[in-house]
């Protein structure tokens, strides 16, 4: 298969090949057990009609490992030498999908409205800021978080700040980690913060500053497994996350958020994703901005 194709089937932009053309075979079988471990292990929900993204993503495994079908692979990461793809396999299956200053007004609450108010409070209780970016995938939105707080808080050093950005994918964690990304990721962000805040990285790259790499954490977390941070937090961003998670899934998780936030905190959530019928610990301030009321 011409590799332009197949680098196209992986992000999705084209249709996977129909049955009788594929290079793997891949049953229906494959699919629901493939499915079933997703949800089983992560928490997210594939849909019944996803055969064709499942097979794209994982078809390069196949093709690493020298592997003739999707059956031997399920086998193989069943088995105790699988453990490592294992972690592959739920790597290629989670979405990763950001850009900076994504849903720009969430940035433009937190700099207008949210650090004012902790500003105000912290007249009081201490200069503490914490901030959990949670499905952080590559690091584009809790570095978006790291650069609004350099902007609005020029005392930034005077505090006791820290970001917290986790994602079950343990590649997009070091990628995050790392901080380097194509300088065409700058496109649609102005010019006095790409110039202030980003640096040449070799041919074609880019490096996020120091002070904002200083301000980030970078973990692996899944999200339906125990967490070991005990909060409180200020802000909590999550966004696009939730839709993979069915309702019960979804309840669980945003009273878990709702336990971890300060009185009177915030959650930024997706632009497709609401709270309606989920839970009624949040108040909506609108545009998918909420603030914690019990």
């Amino acid at each position: 298969m011409n590799a332009d194709i197949r680098t196209r089937l992986e992000k999705g932009i084209v249709d996977a090949p129909g049955p009788e053309d594929r290079e793997f075979s891949f049953s229906g079988e494959d699919y629901a057990f493939l499915r079933a471990m997703l949800k089983e292990r992560t928490g997210i929900e594939l849909g019944p009609t996803k055969h064709n993204m499942v097979y794209a993503r994982l078809a390069k495994r196949l093709r690493r490992l020298g592997m003739q079908s999707f059956r031997q692979y399920i086998e193989f990461i069943g088995s105790d030498a699988g453990r490592e793809e294992l972690g592959a396999t739920l790597n290629a299956l989670t979405t990763n999908l950001t850009k900076f200053f994504r849903e720009n007004h969430h940035f433009e609450h937190l700099a207008g409205q949210a650090l004012q108010e902790i500003r105000a409070r912290a007249a009081t209780g201490g200069r503490r800021l914490r901030i959990w970016s949670a499905g952080c995938s590559s690091g584009e939105e809790p570095y978006s978080i790291a650069i609004t707080l350099l902007r609005a808080m020029p005392d930034i050093k005077q505090w006791d700040a820290r970001i917290l950005a986790t994602d079950i994918d343990t590649e997009m964690v070091r990628r995050g980690a790392e901080g380097v990304y194509n300088a065409s990721a700058l496109e649609g962000i102005p010019h006095e913060i790409a110039s202030k805040y980003f640096e040449p990285h070799g041919p074609d790259k880019v490096r996020l500053c120091a002070e904002a790499r200083a301000l980030i954490s970078f973990k692996y977390l899944n999200l339906i497994e125990p967490w070991p941070m005990k909060g409180p937090f200020d802000v909590i961003f999550c966004r696009n996350v939730v839709i993979y998670f069915d309702k019960d899934t979804q309840r669980t998780l945003f009273d878990r958020y709702a336990n971890l936030l300060a009185p009177g905190g915030f959650l930024y959530i997706g632009h497709s994703e609401n709270l309606f019928g989920i839970t009624e610990r949040f108040k909506l301030l609108g545009r998918n901005i909420h603030r914690k009321i019990a």
